[in-house]
């Protein structure tokens, strides 16, 4: 795992601690994809880990830039945050 996704996911931990969307929205609100891109990649998102086929899905994650990584994971934590209502 890279430097990166190491940071990435330490902050990921510590935004599922305290159930804070604001730092999350920030890093979001700051980066340049457009609605488009986040719907394409939460759409192969959804579309790849629903198949069983694990080494497309790793390939997959693998090529994501940094960007594409944290609205991945933002998602995720939004996610975990609505399912724990």
């Amino acid at each position: 795992m890279t430097q990166d996704n190491d940071q990435l996911d330490n902050s990921v931990i510590a935004t599922l601690k305290n159930k804070d969307h604001s730092a999350l929205s920030a890093q979001l609100d700051s980066l340049s994809c457009t609605h488009t891109d986040i719907i394409e990649l939460l759409a192969e998102y959804q579309v790849l880990s629903e198949q069983e086929d694990d080494e497309k899905f790793d390939n997959w994650y693998d090529a994501l830039c940094k960007e594409q990584l944290t609205v991945l994971k933002a998602f995720e934590v939004m996610r975990a945050h609505y399912e724990q209502s």
